[in-house]
């Protein structure tokens, strides 16, 4: 399973763990994603979804629907 979000797209960052004699070692950054469940009304039913905390904030303030008609997506993309 990807480590991705479903609707903003963030993946892992990779880059370097560099130490004071620096050597260099691989390190990843994980995104913080979070499986939740959202209600949407226009179909009556819950949609479960893998997405970042930052979009989750997103989706409180404004709503699902909104939050993906913003990034070009509609719920058929992500469902």
């Amino acid at each position: 399973m990807a480590r991705r979000c479903d609707i903003t797209g963030k993946r892992p960052l990779t880059g370097n763990r560099v130490s004071h004699a620096n050597n260099k070692t691989k390190h990843r950054q994980l995104p913080n994603l979070q499986t939740r469940r959202f209600f949407v009304p226009e179909l009556g039913r819950e949609v479960k979804l893998k997405v970042s905390t930052r979009a989750i904030r997103t989706i409180d303030k404004k709503g699902l629907t909104a939050f993906l008609k913003d990034n070009g997506l509609t719920l058929r993309d992500v469902s």
